[in-house]
């Protein structure tokens, strides 16, 4: 059986401490911001109704509860999981077209800077002319504000993949496909991954400006609700559902980098 050498597991405890500092620190600065928000709340240092409090909050969340909120919560989530994933697989897809052929992407380098440089907002009118005013534009909406920063992430990823390694495989007489699958593929899942996570929060903000123009429910829906009745505690709680989306994504993606960071090293 396999035993650990003192330094090691000094190592092994060293992280684990680190870990769980980390974790208590985190945990730290969100209790402390309450803690401060409310007691300035309180303290009428800010103004509760503009600025809400964390015990306000609290009580809108339990008013919503009753009010579909769940229904308006997956809405959303629906509409942000299905533009992740429509952004995720054609921009992967697309990079991998443009990485095979370098002509073409020559050709259209330029338009992918323009259109991903275009505010997507302006665009929306257009938007729902042309799409209608329903989840389909709200998804296609958040789709163009997230595939092409995806499409340019790792099509940027694939050409700075090491040469010495397609070199090699070229020398054994691989073909394209086969250097691809080999070495480009694999030594840039990490990359991928990191792409995944900026998709997270695209297609979050994607999903809220389409609801902010056309929906009838979803957590956008609810925010543009609360403006225009100026109910700053719905606005606010609506926004703070929204964080919790977003971390909870955010923390699956990171599990499966971390996954795949433990396998290379």
């Amino acid at each position: 059986m396999y035993t650990y050498s003192n330094e090691h597991i000094k190592y092994l405890k060293k992280i684990k401490l680190n870990t769980f500092l980390i974790f208590v620190f985190r945990l730290l600065i969100i209790i402390s911001f309450m803690f401060i928000w409310e007691y300035l709340s309180i303290s009428k240092i800010i103004n509760p109704f503009l600025y809400s409090s964390p015990s306000n909050i609290l009580k809108s969340l339990t008013s919503m509860i009753s009010n579909n909120l769940f229904l308006h919560i997956g809405i959303t989530l629906y509409e942000v999981i299905v533009s992740f994933l429509l952004a995720s697989t054609i921009g992967l897809f697309i990079a991998f077209i443009l990485w095979w052929n370098k002509t073409l992407f020559k050709i259209v380098d330029p338009y992918l800077t323009i259109i991903n440089s275009l505010p997507k907002v302006a665009l929306g009118p257009l938007i729902i002319i042309w799409i209608g005013a329903s989840i389909k534009s709200i998804i296609f909406m958040a789709l163009m504000i997230s595939l092409f920063t995806t499409i340019i992430n790792i099509y940027t990823a694939f050409i700075s993949t090491n040469n010495n390694h397609i070199i090699m495989l070229k020398s054994f007489g691989a073909n394209k496909f086969q250097i691809f699958r080999k070495v480009v593929l694999p030594s840039n899942i990490l990359n991928i991954i990191s792409t995944l996570k900026v998709n997270i929060s695209l297609s979050l903000i994607g999903v809220i400006m389409g609801e902010l123009l056309v929906s009838k429910s979803g957590l956008g829906y609810l925010i543009m609700y609360g403006s225009q009745v100026f109910n700053l505690d719905l606005v606010i709680s609506s926004i703070f559902i929204l964080g919790i989306i977003s971390f909870i994504m955010y923390f699956i993606v990171d599990c499966i980098e971390k996954k795949y960071e433990n396998r290379f090293k």
